[in-house]
């Protein structure tokens, strides 16, 4: 599978060159503001990296890692930053603690230097099957005080069928913290998520579908 073998690949140069020193002089902190436009989905609390553009989350039309899928299934972000944080073009990764729900902003900090250039965001749409938005590969800001501002689309892992049943949704809209995968077969790829459409009638679309995009997030370089 591409994107498995993408991170395979990535992982055995980790294991291949030395370690980089990260923390050394040229270390730059960056404030991202975090904005849910949704109506009525909660984001899980995002993982954030700063990285080289040698580094994707993910392939439109490819699998998704493992790592991804338990983000877009149930919201654990820890996988995937311990996954990017083995990575030498990575300079730092997290998964932080605070859920955003609809219309909250968020502010968080991560830290990188002059040639780990690139931003990538991610956090689950919670009352969903396998659901996420993402900042793929942004360019940081380089210059103190100067900001960039993306927009995220809702994607669609393609690792859990989109049955909309409450049994394996993890989200309040189920009032549930279910991480059981629905058995259905899913599309096996990641690709634009199409929302929520009412199939059993226990996820209401007027409440809980969306339309992109669905986060704006604010980079800005503060030292």
């Amino acid at each position: 599978m591409l994107q498995r073998f993408l991170f395979s690949s990535l992982l055995l140069v980790a294991t291949t060159v030395g370690a980089t020193d990260h923390y050394s002089q040229g270390t730059r902190v960056y404030r991202v503001t975090i904005t849910n436009l949704t109506q009525g989905q909660v984001f899980s609390p995002p993982v954030i990296a700063t990285h080289r553009s040698s580094v994707a989350l993910f392939q439109l039309g490819a699998p998704a890692s493992d790592e991804l899928a338990a983000l877009a299934e149930n919201g654990k972000g820890g996988p995937l930053a311990t996954l990017l944080s083995s990575l030498p073009e990575v300079f730092e990764a997290k998964a932080t603690a605070t859920p955003i729900p609809p219309g909250v902003t968020e502010v968080f900090e991560i830290r990188s230097r002059s040639y780990f250039d690139r931003i990538s965001v991610a956090g689950m749409l919670v009352n969903t099957n396998d659901a996420f938005f993402a900042v793929r590969s942004g360019h940081l800001p380089s210059s103190r005080r100067q900001g960039r501002s993306f927009t995220a689309v809702g994607y669609d892992a393609g690792s859990e069928f989109n049955g909309e049943d409450c049994n394996y949704i993890p989200g309040p809209a189920c009032g549930t913290m279910s991480e059981e995968r629905d058995p259905g077969d899913p599309e096996g790829y990641v690709y634009v998520s199409n929302g929520i459409h009412g199939t059993t009638g226990q996820l209401d679309p007027s409440a809980y579908d969306w339309h992109n995009p669905v986060a704006r997030i604010r980079v800005e370089r503060i030292r």
